[in-house]
């Protein structure tokens, strides 16, 4: 009977349902430590680019932050994603440590010390941070929904 059922376009009735592979998008399979180091690279180069370019952190230095945590949620294979969802604010806050031990001025007035300079680029930088973690988390639960269904 199944074959009479195959030759008309019907799967055999012992098949169970089909279920259509996702695609590699969803399928990161990264650790999260060199997801990690990776992504400071990157966030990095970046801060690197932008106070080289114009000699502050500004909007490209922004949008990169928000696209590496999106692609951070990506790349991280799913055991690791504690590591990815807990990211963001410790690759914005050691950035704005690095940036700041070597020029308070790029991200604050240029007279504040190092601690000042810290705070003052996170608050700053407080809506790219916002975002990038939100992008970030969002993924990392679509990543796991779809990784369940």
């Amino acid at each position: 009977m199944s074959e009479a059922r195959a030759r008309v376009g019907h799967p055999p009735l012992h098949a169970g349902p089909r279920r259509q592979a996702p695609s590699y998008f969803w399928h990161g399979d990264t650790s999260g430590s060199e997801v990690v180091a990776l992504c400071s690279a990157l966030v990095l180069t970046a801060a690197t680019i932008e106070i080289t370019m114009v000699g502050h952190l500004r909007l490209f230095f922004d949008l990169c932050f928000v696209m590496i945590c999106l692609a951070a949620a990506v790349l991280v294979r799913p055991r690791d994603f504690f590591t990815v969802g807990v990211l963001p604010p410790l690759l914005m806050f050691g950035t704005m440590v690095i940036v700041a031990f070597n020029g308070p001025k790029v991200i604050a007035r240029p007279q504040d010390g190092v601690v000042q300079a810290v705070i003052t680029g996170l608050a700053h930088h407080s809506m790219a941070l916002f975002a990038g973690y939100a992008v970030c988390l969002g993924m990392l639960l679509a990543r796991q929904r779809l990784r369940h269904h």
